[in-house]
């Protein structure tokens, strides 16, 4: 149901909400209550710094990309129009120096997203409260820096959100592991138990603990139970049994952090299963919320003083630029296109036999299917199922998509194919696992040693050396044990190795070391 008018938003715009969410409500879009906050260019930026949270958890990270966002629009390189939250209630922004056709268009385009979170079949398994969820998971982040430090907090933290693509985003929907996470317990202020989760500590006052629980006794302690732990792994016939692709799950389960340092790795994974989907549905999330922006402005919307100003704003989001794939442009067009097959008829057995080019283009047996369809298509599918079951050598010669690449001789990105199977595998390469390498855990008993053996799952594309090296010493600090990497360099099967003090790598029955870490 359509939502009250709010407070906080001006007369206009909150009129604005109400017409807009009755226009979509009648087209058949089901989404979340929706509440829109109006914002300047600085507060925006600060807020999609935090990938749209600003109730996050602090960290340099985010400061950083502040300040790329604020020069960036100072500068005239970009602007951000609209940032929508996957919430229950969905949150939205709007920039406040906008022209009411940019908040027309903004706003309808906001409600196509909302709808695809709340309908899309990958984001069933996301967080809805994620707004509340992030600010407990920053409660947590800073006791612990007041608690341990600043300087050790965001070094772990740094280490955590370079592995943090390190997931499984298909187990959401299939049961690889029978293990779980380790429990992690929490009191009701956000507080982590690391006194009741310590074996050998007594509880006591804090001017008491020095004497009741010595920490060189604790230290001791801890030690012998790292000694057994170690010895439990080598003792193991093979852990993981069965290669894992959840790296995060295996090391909070097997890596000897510390408890805070499992909370805060426990948090780094929760918040990327939330963003995966939205790595996933790119092209369709876009494609869909372009879809409606353009079907209720054209038809509902619009005044004659619009029409410029939404012409030139519509057609720069959707504008082809070249060497670079347009997931607006992308999507909405084959949304569109599917939306008109379906309601020619253009699908079937008759329809995949005909092979006569006039028959085909004139094909309309007016089923009308085309708005079923397409919400059927936003339901179940993500944008690589999507690409590979719609996307037609009609849609790419009308469209003139090509696949391009570097041309070693002329050190030139150009056109390399014009062919469908070309193009369509191309697409589908780049979107198999986000674009991100395949990486799983063979062993975490490597050599019988208590070392980690992770292998890359090689599809063409060799591993980009200096991420592969940092990546390695980034796990080292969370395994405390030589790393090893297994994959493909220069054709040839290696293995990357980092011990804490050097980078080797071993290809065949060659050993290199090929850096030395001061």
């Amino acid at each position: 149901m359509p939502t009250q008018p709010l407070e906080h938003l001006p007369k206009e715009l909150a009129n604005l909400q109400v017409e807009i969410e009755g226009y979509a409500t009648a087209h058949g879009l089901d989404y979340y209550d929706t509440i829109f906050e109006v914002v300047d260019y600085n507060q925006l930026n600060e807020i999609a710094a935090y990938g749209g949270f600003p109730t996050r958890y602090p960290h340099w990270r985010f400061g950083m990309e502040y300040e790329q966002l604020s020069k960036s629009y100072s500068y005239g390189l970009s602007k951000i129009y609209e940032l929508v939250i996957n919430n229950d209630p969905c949150y939205a922004y709007l920039l406040k120096c906008n022209p009411l056709t940019d908040q027309k268009l903004v706003m309808a385009h906001v409600y196509g997203h909302c709808d695809f979170f709340k309908n899309n079949l990958y984001f069933d398994h996301t967080n809805r409260k994620m707004m509340d969820q992030m600010a407990n998971h920053a409660q947590r982040v800073r006791r612990y820096i007041d608690r341990f430090g600043i300087e050790a907090v965001e070094t772990f933290i740094d280490a955590c959100l370079s592995i943090d693509d390190l997931i499984d985003i298909h187990s959401t929907f299939m049961k690889r592991h029978d293990g779980k996470p380790s429990e992690i317990p929490v009191e009701e202020d956000g507080d982590y138990e690391e006194d009741r989760r310590t074996p050998g500590r007594f509880r006591a006052k804090n001017y008491l603990d020095p004497f009741v629980n010595p920490p060189d006794v604790l230290a001791a302690e801890a030690e012998a139970r790292r000694r057994v732990q170690t010895d439990k792994i080598k003792d193991a016939r093979k852990v993981p049994e069965q290669p894992m692709f959840d790296v995060l799950l295996f090391l909070l389960e097997h890596a000897p952090l510390k408890p805070w340092q499992i909370d805060i790795l426990s948090i780094i994974r929760d918040e990327a299963y939330y963003f995966a989907p939205q790595g996933q549905t790119k092209i369709m999330n876009e494609g869909w919320a372009s879809y409606w922006h353009s079907k209720l402005m054209t038809k509902y919307l619009i005044e004659p003083n619009d029409i410029i100003h939404y012409a030139e704003h519509h057609s720069g989001t959707v504008a082809t630029h070249g060497g670079r794939l347009n997931p607006y442009k992308l999507g909405i067009e084959l949304f569109r296109n599917i939306e008109e097959r379906w309601d020619r008829g253009q699908f079937g057995k008759d329809w995949e036999e005909c092979d006569d080019w006039q028959e085909r283009k004139n094909w309309d047996t007016g089923a009308g299917l085309g708005k079923e369809k397409i919400y059927e298509v936003r339901r179940i599918h993500n944008d690589l199922t999507f690409i590979d079951t719609f996307l037609t050598p009609e849609f790419c010669h009308e469209q003139k998509l090509f696949s391009f690449g570097f041309n070693d001789s002329s050190e030139v990105y150009e056109i390399e194919s014009r062919e469908f199977p070309k193009i369509k595998q191309r697409l589908l390469f780049q979107l198999t696992n986000r674009g991100q390498p395949r990486i799983q855990v063979l062993d975490g008993n490597y050599k019988n040693r208590g070392e980690l053996l992770l292998q890359h799952i090689f599809q063409g594309i060799e591993l980009q050396m200096d991420y592969a090296r940092d990546t390695l010493a980034n796990l080292y600090l969370l395994w405390k044990r030589p790393v090893h990497l297994e994959t493909v360099v220069d054709e040839v099967k290696s293995v990357l190795s980092f011990d804490g003090s050097e980078f080797a790598e071993d290809q065949g029955n060659t050993f290199e070391v090929v850096s030395v870490v001061t």
